[in-house]
C-alpha cells in the first residue's frame, strides 16, 4: 500500500515539473537583461538557438565559458556566439561582442543563463560558441542567417 502512494506522489511531482512549475516566461526574463544585451534574440530565435546548442552538445561541438570562447575566437575558429543577457557583472564578458565584430562572427544575446543546462552542464554558462557540423547543419544555417540579420548596436 505504501508503494502505491509513493508512485502516485512521484507521478504528481513529474506532472508539476513537466508543466513548467518554476520556468519563467520570456517577458519575465527580459526584465533582468543587461543594458548592453544588443542584439537580443526574439523568443522564436532563442528557442532555435537553444535547440542548436543541444544538438551541438550531443556531438561535443561547442565551446563554453568566457575563457575558452575567447581563446578559440582568437585562434580563428568559426561559429555562432551565444551570450546570456542576464550575466552580472557585465565586465566579465563585455569584450566578446567587439571581438566577434572584428572577426565577422555572428553573435546574439538570449535572455537567460540556461545556456549551461541546454548544453548538458550543471553549471550556468554565460557564453557558448556553436561550431558547424554535418549532423545539425540545417538548424545551424538557419540560426546563422537569423542572427546575422539582427540589427547590430551602434
Amino acid at each position: 500500500m505504501t508503494k502505491a502512494k509513493k508512485e502516485k506522489s512521484s507521478a504528481d511531482g513529474d506532472e508539476a515539473t513537466a508543466a513548467g512549475g518554476n520556468e519563467k516566461s520570456y517577458h519575465e526574463l527580459i526584465a533582468n537583461v543587461n543594458p548592453i544585451a544588443q542584439p537580443l534574440a526574439s523568443r522564436k530565435l532563442s528557442k532555435k538557438l537553444y535547440k542548436c546548442v543541444k544538438k551541438a552538445a550531443k556531438v561535443k561541438n561547442i565551446r563554453r565559458g568566457v575563457k575558452e570562447v575567447q581563446k578559440f575566437i582568437n585562434k580563428g575558429e568559426r561559429g555562432i556566439v551565444v551570450l546570456a543577457g542576464d550575466t552580472l557583472p557585465i565586465d566579465v564578458y563585455c569584450h566578446l561582442p567587439i571581438m566577434c565584430e572584428d572577426r565577422n562572427l555572428p553573435y546574439a544575446y538570449i535572455p537567460s543563463k540556461d545556456l549551461g543546462s541546454s548544453a548538458g552542464s550543471k553549471r550556468p554558462t554565460c557564453v557558448i560558441l556553436i561550431k558547424p557540423h554535418q549532423d545539425y547543419q540545417d538548424a545551424y544555417d538557419e540560426c546563422v542567417e537569423e542572427v546575422s540579420n539582427l540589427p547590430k548596436p551602434l
